[in-house]
């Protein structure tokens, strides 16, 4: 019936491509521009510096031509006012005073306030830094560190705790700009100016700064060569470059036009896209107000630092040049600045991004119905044989070994999976596909080493095994945290995908998560964790299936072909091009990811009850080892889809980067392609893909939750309590705490964080390294007792919450760090710790050996 249901549904979806159109979406503005209150300077000012402290804009000194423009012999005029607007709607507060006129400075707005670097006058060039902070309705000024050397017209931004300063001129006369490169560190006690490694390009002034995927980046800018008559002429520049702290400068992509003089430092959107508001294009002539002067660009340019490519994604309303740009009240704020040559404007614009969302249509939602449907469907139809606790926790031992391999995987393979692992290949490369690989690795040992305990002693709860190996405190501690960890999961399973969807749909967020969770909850309850496990199957059917045709529509319009694919995966560094095979514990190497894998996967496959369930509901032990291969088998095979998958977004994404949305988290770049780029319908069944998912895990953690409580706490410390109330108390656990995780992804669905695979790891191995360094204790070890292994797991988790604190380790060493100290310290404690092995010491990786208690 299940295959059959699986085999509709994809019909189903054939059906909807044959009449369905492929989505082209329109390049639709990204950003909304207002006018604040102008400044009280009627004719605006050059130059100025301008930023944030606390929460108020500050726009200060800055340069004019009072008399006449440059062009009719003008004198320019340097300003030491300072304007501070404390909200958007509100009005210009002035008095104030910078302790001489100053322009053409760098800006920087920090947390000390804002930061203002360098500058000139009408005479000289400084090298003065000071911090600009609003404080008690006034401006308070603190002296920092000089500049190595004088300084005007460079740019700088900051990444982290430094501020990095490039280029710029040293003198007004000055015939040549300069290459340096300087950093300050606010983390150091007494901070002081860096003198760094230049970029290998020309030196260059009125460049553009950003701070972007924690590096800082060189944009355009001038370049001073000389002229027939003596005097310089200005080259202007269209190369840029890359600087990660620790690594050496990298080129990247020309952008299409030279910006230079661009508001800088330019907006940060999102966590990979860069925005350069105008600036003066070289290749563009104005012949008003005079001849041979480079015009003004009204382009809003985009430049992704994944793909690495720029793109015109829109129109400035009034183009700006010589001005800041500051974050500022959900925007990004223009204060002032020149708007043609020698002519200033007093106009303060403030940007806003505007989310784009694409209607889901009727065939997806019909899609998606169907789906849906036909999991309450399955609910209702096992409801029937749920007439005790091993029906409802162990289905009656009858499930077919495929149905639990299969189920398994679909458990393990959460909406994180679905879309974070794409999204990993997509920013990276294909170094952590030898996570997967550790997954064919462990079986073996999970099969001859963990299953023979939990079938031949009859478990329900895989912890009921630590209680007769250790003491019952080692069986509450493991299942309390197992309970704990997979309440945080459920949450983030629900959020995940919920957010990504409402993110670049017209779905709502909160409808995103009732639906999962409200759903899951019903055949959850009604099936048990028979229900659970067919839904499962089905599910791992719809989302390989999706993932798999997302691949194909992918690869069938990518230019060139699979071949075409391949060479620009290849030239891009997107497989294993750049990946690091040695060792080195701070990096994702091949050898890092290997062995850190390992041991982050023995937490799943032999601690927790959600996956140990699974292996006592076939009819023996052989049964339970072909699902294990069964999940093996799948994980390593899909593995090639989901990273494929993630490789063929950059492809796809590299050659139509008008397409991407700057706002949305790399998490969200499939959900992106799917609701924008697919047939609809079709895109509908994918997204039915991102909700098994979800469900998939939801259910299994609904249910094996529901287990380890009735049977780890209620059933140990209530042995009279009947089975049929034990059913019922099951049932009841599993609504309440469906409810729970849903109610508190609802809470959550506003908290923005970088990257949820990376959270979920960090999280999986502070909470479950010990889980499994207990069961390794007391599977591979025969001395160990019980208050060792309780020592051992606590020093798991205090060793792993320092690590990840002030260690320097990759994430995926964690989960080996937590198992080897719980080992380690657990096996060692006993030796000292006065205390006797329980019953089963003697036991070995192959046989258990029953004994009576002593």
């Amino acid at each position: 019936m299940m295959t059959r249901m699986a085999a509709c549904l994809f019909s189903c979806a054939i059906l909807l491509v044959a009449i369905s159109a492929r989505a082209h979406p329109q390049v639709t503005e990204i950003l909304n521009w207002r006018d604040l209150a102008p400044l009280p300077d009627s004719r605006g000012v050059a130059g100025a510096f301008g930023g944030v402290s606390n929460g108020a804009l500050i726009v200060a000194g800055g340069t004019n031509f009072p008399d006449a423009p440059p062009w009719a012999n003008g004198k320019k005029a340097y300003y030491d006012t300072v304007y501070v607007l404390e909200k958007p709607e509100g009005s210009w507060e002035s008095g104030f005073r910078l302790p001489r006129p100053l322009a053409y400075g760098v800006a920087i707005t920090t947390e000390k306030g804002l930061v203002c670097i360098g500058g000139s006058d009408a005479e000289r060039h400084y090298r003065d830094v000071f911090v600009l902070e609003w404080v008690g309705g006034g401006i308070r000024k603190t002296a920092l560190p000089p500049l190595p050397g004088l300084c005007a017209n460079a740019c700088g931004a900051k990444v982290g705790n430094v501020i990095y300063v490039a280029g710029g001129i040293e003198s007004p006369s000055a015939t040549s700009a300069t290459k340096n490169f300087w950093s300050l560190d606010f983390s150091e006690s007494r901070p002081s100016w860096k003198v760094l490694e230049p970029w290998p390009g020309p030196e260059r002034m009125l460049a553009v700064a950003a701070a972007q995927d924690d590096s800082f980046f060189l944009i355009s800018g001038v370049r001073l060569v000389s002229g027939g008559d003596g005097k310089p002429k200005r080259e202007y520049l269209r190369d840029a470059y890359r600087y990660s702290p620790g690594k050496r400068w990298t080129r990247i992509a020309d952008l299409p036009h030279s910006v230079a003089g661009a508001p800088s430092p330019a907006a940060a959107m999102g966590p990979s896209h860069i925005l350069i508001f105008g600036g003066e294009d070289g290749s563009k002539v104005d012949f008003e107000p005079r001849d041979n002067h480079p015009g003004f660009s009204s382009d809003l340019l985009g430049y992704h630092t994944i793909t690495n490519t720029w793109t015109v994604l829109g129109a400035i309303p009034a183009p700006r040049v010589t001005t800041a740009l500051a974050s500022w009240a959900e925007g990004f704020v223009v204060p002032s600045g020149e708007v043609r040559p020698g002519v200033r404007s007093p106009k303060v614009l403030l940007a806003g991004a505007i989310r784009q969302r694409t209607g889901f249509g009727w065939l997806n939602y019909t899609a998606l119905a169907l789906y849906l449907a036909a999991m309450v469907a399955m609910g209702f139809h096992f409801v029937g044989r749920q007439k005790s606790t091993n029906q409802f926790f162990r289905a009656g031992q009858r499930v077919p070994w495929w149905a639990a391999g299969m189920s398994i995987f679909a458990t393990l393979l959460s909406s994180i999976t679905y879309m974070a692992i794409p999204a990993k290949a997509y920013a990276t490369n294909w170094a952590y596909i030898m996570n997967h690989v550790t997954i064919v690795l462990l079986a073996p040992v999970a099969i001859y080493g963990y299953l023979p305990f939990f079938r031949q002693l009859d478990v329900t709860s895989a912890y009921e095994y630590l209680e007769k190996r250790f003491n019952l405190a080692a069986r509450l501690f493991a299942s309390a945290s197992f309970i704990l960890f997979q309440i945080g999961r459920m949450t983030i399973v629900l959020y995940l995908p919920a957010i990504a969807l409402a993110t670049v749909s017209s779905m709502d967020v909160y409808t995103c998560i009732l639906i999962m969770g409200g759903l899951c909850i019903v055949y959850a309850v009604l099936g048990g964790i028979e229900a659970v496990i067919w839904t499962d199957v089905v599910q791992a059917v719809v989302l390989l299936g999706g993932i798999a045709i997302s691949l194909v529509l992918i690869l069938t319009h990518c230019e060139g072909g699979v071949a075409g694919f391949m060479q620009a995966a290849r030239s891009n560094g997107k497989f294993f091009e750049d990946v690091v095979w040695g060792w080195d514990a701070t990096q994702a190497t091949v050898l890092v990811v290997l062995i850190g894998g390992f041991f982050t996967n023995m937490v799943p496959y032999t601690a927790s009850q959600d996956v140990v369930q699974r292996y006592v509901t076939t009819k023996n032990q052989k049964l339970a080892a072909r699902a294990i291969w069964t999940n093996a088998a799948i994980s390593f095979s899909s593995a090639f889809l989901f990273f494929g998958m993630g490789t063929a977004l950059f492809v796809f994404y590299k050659t139509y980067p008008q397409h991407l949305d700057p706002s949305i988290s790399t998490d969200a770049i499939f959900p992106l392609f799917i609701v924008r780029e697919m047939p609809a319908g079709l895109a509908g069944l994918v997204v039915a893909g991102i909700f098994a998912a979800a469900q998939s895990t939801l259910a299994s953690s609904l249910n094996s939750v529901a287990t380890a409580w009735v049977t780890d706490f209620h059933r140990r410390f209530r042995p009279q309590s009947s089975d049929r109330a034990n059913l019922r108390l099951a049932r009841w656990l599993t609504v309440i705490l469906g409810i729970m995780a849903t109610a508190a992804a609802c809470v959550i669905a506003s908290v923005k964080v970088a990257s949820l695979w990376d959270m979920f790891l960090q999280i999986m191995g502070l909470t479950g390294s010990a889980l499994a360094g207990l069961f390794a204790l007391g599977i591979f070890t025969r001395r160990a007792n019980g208050r060792g292994a309780i020592v051992g797991a606590l020093a798991s988790v205090i060793t792993l919450y320092v690590a990840q604190q002030h260690g320097h380790f990759h994430l995926f060493l964690y989960g080996a760090i937590g198992v080897l100290t719980c080992v380690g310290v657990g096996y060692g404690a006993s030796l000292v710790i006065r205390g006797f092995p329980r019953p089963l010491d003697g036991l070995t990786i192959f046989t258990v050996r029953s004994r009576k208690a002593e």
